[in-house]
């Protein structure tokens, strides 16, 4: 089973790079972009079949070191064996 956990600072939490990311945008003709949250990603193959199980190790790596809880969220995604 392939899963993806997403990690994204908080809403209320300033993002410079978000907000870079955004004026580099609008400099090279994408204007309409009103905000980028930058953030990283995590492809992870898990060795378990059972769905429930591997969204609460998933949900538990998270909150153990994928992510910094004071200032960072997190999603996590079963990708279905499939790489997207």
């Amino acid at each position: 089973m392939i899963a993806r956990v997403t990690v994204y600072p908080r809403r209320e939490i300033l993002d410079p790079q978000g907000k870079a990311i955004r004026d580099a945008l609008a400099r090279v003709g994408f204007a309409g972009v009103e905000e980028v949250r930058a953030g990283k990603s995590f492809e992870i193959r898990l060795g378990v079949e059972d769905r429930e199980l591997a969204l609460r190790q998933l949900r538990e790596m998270c909150q153990k070191l994928l992510a910094n809880l004071v200032v960072e969220d997190y999603a996590v995604e079963i990708l279905n064996g499939e790489r997207q």
